[in-house]
């Protein structure tokens, strides 16, 4: 007997396969054919053309001019050429405006603008900026969480409170700062209650303190305003669930508030230290906008120099403050935490940092 079937044969193993296939044994089952393919979905434009105006307006009023200061801050400032004798339109400056205002360079080399001079006053400006973020988010943060917490427990008249407290954020900026003026005048009411006749609008350290202080009574409501937001959110049955195991009002403030309105608190910290760091108005009104006055700021600086004519060297100190701006917005969203989109959930789930 030979393994294979002869020509014209039968196959004895194929013949069994069939008489088993009509018995009700199961074939195997043959490959399945690829599913078809999804049709493929036309690209909504809808939305496109609903976001599309915004977009256009955005780019109109808030691209363009900063592109337009860039381009204009390598450019250099009309003036009166000594050496030709002749009045010149600007030209090509390549990095000069900003050697004005980083290296002091009045065209001489290092540190040649003469002092009182708005280049000469740059880094000054820039410590007192400083000082003015540290010192007034420092003591607004402190004071507009001592307030939420206050006006988040329940006690009679906590509305009227509530509504009381944001009277100094609505009152205007230029309006706050002619009352301070009044106040730290030198026959002023700070004076007459104190017994002392220092000049506050003069010395230097006692006038950076008076916009401290101003800045201070005007801001902490706003942030008040922020943190209560976030103390609403925290649920009450983890307080209850901490008197239960014994612990202390610190300890509760410590372990619970804290740590759950920490999204909210550096939100409201981002948004003051992004505010003081273009601080303009409480400080012109009360010192002056000449630019040489102890509590000048960079943004003093910049609407002095425009004022003199020089748009060029004003589009170049724009642009660093631009820059610092978001160097700091950057670093504290990134490494601090600072992120208005967060949510309380995800804070209290450990979401990333």
């Amino acid at each position: 007997m030979t393994d294979s079937a002869e020509p014209g044969g039968y196959d004895n193993d194929a013949v069994t396969e069939v008489l088993h296939l009509g018995r009700g044994v199961v074939a195997p089952d043959a490959p399945d054919a690829p599913p078809p393919p999804p049709p493929r979905r036309r690209f909504d434009w809808r939305p496109v053309y609903l976001i599309a105006p915004t977009i256009l307006v955005l780019a109109v009023i808030i691209v363009y001019p900063v592109v337009k200061a860039v381009m204009m801050s390598f450019q250099r400032n009309p003036g009166f050429n000594e050496d030709t004798g002749r009045f010149v339109s600007g030209g090509f400056a390549g990095f000069d405006n900003y050697l004005l205002w980083l290296t002091g360079n009045c065209g001489d080399g290092r540190g040649t603008c003469p002092p009182g001079t708005l280049g000469a006053d740059f880094w000054p400006a820039v410590g007192v900026t400083l000082l003015f973020t540290v010192a007034i988010v420092g003591f607004s943060t402190l004071l507009g969480l001592w307030m939420a917490t206050i006006m988040g427990r329940s006690f009679v008249g906590r509305s009227f409170l509530r509504a009381s407290v944001l009277i100094p954020w609505a009152i205007p900026t230029a309006v706050t700062a002619k009352l301070w003026y009044f106040i730290f005048a030198e026959n002023g009411i700070a004076n007459s209650l104190l017994g002392t006749d220092i000049a506050w609008m003069t010395d230097p350290w006692a006038s950076r303190l008076a916009v401290i202080i101003a800045d201070v009574w005007k801001t902490t409501p706003f942030m008040a305003l922020l943190i209560l937001a976030g103390l609403q959110m925290i649920p009450q049955d983890v307080y209850e669930a901490a008197r239960v195991d014994g612990a202390s009002a610190w300890q509760r403030f410590k372990s619970i508030t804290l740590p759950l309105v920490k999204p909210a608190l550096m939100v409201a910290v981002l948004f003051r230290t992004l505010d003081v760091l273009r601080i303009y108005d409480l400080p012109a009104i009360l010192g002056g906008t000449s630019g040489s006055t102890p509590i000048s700021t960079v943004a003093i600086l910049t609407v002095a120099d425009i004022r003199q004519g020089h748009l060029q060297s004003a589009s170049a100190l724009s642009t660093l403050i631009f820059l610092g701006i978001f160097a700091v917005a950057f670093v504290m969203v990134k490494f601090l935490g600072a992120n208005a989109v967060r949510t309380q959930d995800e804070q209290r789930k450990g979401g990333e940092r």
